[in-house]
């Protein structure tokens, strides 16, 4: 295949893309808005799962590097109801099955297999429109443009891509989390340390919600999810990181201090952010010379998936332009009624319950119990 692949969107999923197409000896571009790899935070543990996310590493020709990365011992898993009883303490089977890494890590491991000056930093998309024939054109915020005749965004929740398949925008699921950072909690923070454990802390009441993960150098990580509109959220002034926490811990009166300190503690100013989904289902008509990929095509409410299928739909595209490379919208057909079905049979619970008014941790424990999670 000759025709060179503009990918818009260095995250996880075009990054597999560029590197699957690369094996196969297909010229692909990555322009990113970012200015470098380092030009912020790339957030924080992923599990990357056997059924998905790994089998796009494996395509990728990544597996041993991946290994490289992982996190051991950080499968463990807590459940703590509001008052630190301790509902469910699953150890690490040390399966591999979901194991965990640092998204910068992975994300750097995806750079490194590239050939160099295949990512162009610092290209912010500000229009993309049809040119007819299957060509495009992108517009970045610099004046410059590019016409490509194969275009895929990659380009997360508020895709520049999208426009040129489909009309669908995303919306507020009606919850939003803060997050927090607590660093050398093990020596600082003894307590938080102690309720999160070796992995994935869950602490759940209905609209109400932590989650935790145990990084590397003794870092816990948390997300507080609260279930309000976003004007509740506008009332909040999060410039002012001491009152901002004040106000969010307020909403966890109560519970025990031990999961509190999440929030109470952060070492890091408290970060808000709304969550947003595209309709369930979310599909479009062929249109010659482009398509999407993860969070642009299937932005989901978290559900631990979004990061492993962003990065299959990139193997998979890949995977298909080398399998046909004399009839690209053969593979274009192909790539996507494949993920149109995945998504449709993927498991979209957003991890439950938070909003019943019954018993949300017991649901969640029934839910690992029964699918075996």
């Amino acid at each position: 295949m000759h025709t060179p692949v503009t990918i818009i969107g260095a995250g996880l999923g075009g990054l597999t893309l560029a590197r699957v197409l690369h094996i196969h000896g297909i010229p692909a571009t990555v322009y990113e808005a970012e200015s470098s790899p380092s030009a912020r935070a790339q957030g924080g543990l992923l599990d990357i799962h056997d059924y998905n996310g790994q089998l796009a590493l494996k395509a990728a020709g990544l597996t041993e590097e991946f290994r490289a990365i992982v996190l051991e011992g950080r499968q463990a898993l807590r459940v703590l109801d509001r008052d630190g009883t301790v509902l469910l303490d699953r150890a690490d089977d040390g399966t591999g099955g979901r194991p965990e890494v640092q998204r910068g890590d992975l994300r750097q491991v995806l750079l490194d297999s590239l050939p160099a000056g295949t990512v162009r930093w610092g290209h912010k998309v500000s229009r993309t429109r049809a040119l007819g024939d299957g060509r495009h054109e992108v517009t970045f915020a610099d004046g410059g443009t590019v016409v490509t005749s194969l275009l895929v965004g990659a380009d997360g929740a508020w895709s520049r891509v999208r426009p040129l398949l489909s009309t669908a925008v995303p919306e507020y699921i009606g919850k939003s989390v803060v997050e927090t950072y607590l660093y050398d909690a093990a020596t600082r923070h003894p307590a938080a340390a102690k309720a999160v454990g070796g992995g994935m802390l869950i602490a759940l009441s209905p609209g109400r919600e932590i989650f935790a993960h145990r990084e590397k150098d003794a870092t816990l990580h948390a997300y507080v999810g609260l279930s309000e509109p976003q004007d509740w959220f506008a009332a909040i002034d999060f410039a002012d990181a001491a009152t901002a926490t004040a106000r969010i811990a307020q909403e966890f009166d109560g519970w025990a201090p031990e999961l509190t300190t999440l929030i109470t503690d952060s070492d890091a100013a408290p970060v808000l952010r709304p969550l947003y989904a595209l309709p369930t289902g979310h599909r479009w008509d062929r249109v010659p010379g482009v398509t999407l990929l993860g969070d642009a095509a299937h932005l989901a409410a978290p559900n631990g998936e979004g990061a492993n299928l962003a990065m299959l739909d990139g193997a998979e595209l890949g995977t298909a332009l080398a399998a046909h490379p004399d009839a690209i919208e053969t593979a274009l057909t192909e790539y996507e009624q494949g993920m149109f079905r995945r998504n449709a049979e993927t498991i979209t619970d957003e991890i439950p319950g938070s909003d019943s008014a019954d018993n949300p941790a017991q649901g969640l424990i029934d839910m690992f119990t029964e699918k075996g999670r």
